[in-house]
């Protein structure tokens, strides 16, 4: 068992945080509002602290979850961050959705002071955070990785390390623009399916045993179809994620001619009032049209 930190208590660090206390670790949390940080303490025992540096200090790994990458450099780099106030030899596990970039700059400065950082992205949405199924996709030195591999099994059912800094966001970014594209697919699909006159159920009952089968149709048609898109993964924060992607295209040369297309599709659901809707709801700018 290890003692811990886990900064940032959203919807996926707080169930994320809560099964490192399940399994047995000592853990520390930070939340930039003190109450989610209490209401965790309430929940799962451990303790809080009042600045990520005053969170880290005995952790032999320190776990983090925040929004984006200012969110990320100021807990790792600002005035009160872990870096600095780390120990040499302890290891530093990203888990926020980032940059490539901002995961390279926090390795460099963890390196000097003798901290290993992993940027660790995940998949697998609040339902895998909540059921301890996610999916984590890291980069790094091996060394560091293979210590902090047990403690992120904590919550995860597959770790797999891709290369050195940098490469688990890269291999998020993969995620992501293959979500994009099977969202929409499945968009498409349903609206065509209702337009066409056909059983939308019978229809993915019968082509969910083949070649069209995903886990966005396993788990997503029935409230796509339904029109419900209150839970999951909020089309603000795919749009965040698409972001990220499209600019590291821009520096590698890669075409993502579906991903942008999305990105627009997305902005239209924004506009319709669905920034925190489920990323399903792309259905909903098809549905809306066709009410035109």
């Amino acid at each position: 068992m290890a003692n811990v930190a886990f900064l940032g208590l959203g919807v996926m660090g707080f169930p994320m945080a809560g099964w490192l206390a399940k399994k047995g670790h000592s853990v520390t949390v930070y939340n930039r509002t003190a109450a989610k940080a209490d209401k965790w303490c309430k929940q799962h025992g451990g303790k809080s602290a009042p600045t990520p540096a005053a969170a880290v200090q005995g952790a032999e790994i320190v776990f983090s979850c925040v929004g984006d990458d200012p969110d990320l450099r100021e807990i790792a780099l600002g005035s009160n961050g872990v870096i600095a106030a780390m120990r040499s030899g302890t290891i530093f596990c990203d888990h926020t959705t980032a940059s490539a970039d901002v995961a390279r700059e926090i390795a460099a400065a963890g390196s000097k002071r003798g901290v290993h950082c992993l940027d660790a992205p995940v998949s697998g949405g609040q339902a895998g955070a909540e059921n301890g199924k996610l999916t984590v996709m890291v980069g790094g030195e091996a060394e560091p990785f293979a210590t902090a591999e047990p403690v992120i099994r904590s919550f995860a059912q597959a770790v797999r390390l891709q290369g050195p800094a940098g490469s688990g966001q890269l291999t998020k970014m993969v995620n992501q623009i293959a979500i994009a594209g099977a969202v929409q697919g499945l968009a498409e699909a349903l609206n065509f399916a209702r337009k066409a006159g056909l059983d939308v159920a019978t229809v993915v009952e019968t082509i969910s045993k083949g070649a069209a089968q995903s886990w966005q149709m396993e788990n997503r048609w029935k409230t796509m179809n339904e029109g419900k898109f209150d839970f999951g993964f909020a089309v603000e924060w795919m749009r965040k994620d698409l972001r990220i992607c499209l600019q590291e295209a821009r520096n590698n040369g890669a075409e993502l001619p579906v991903a942008a297309l999305v990105d627009q599709f997305y902005a239209d659901v924004a506009g319709m009032g669905g920034k925190r809707w489920d990323t399903s709801s792309l259905i909903a700018r098809l549905n809306r049209h066709d009410k035109n």
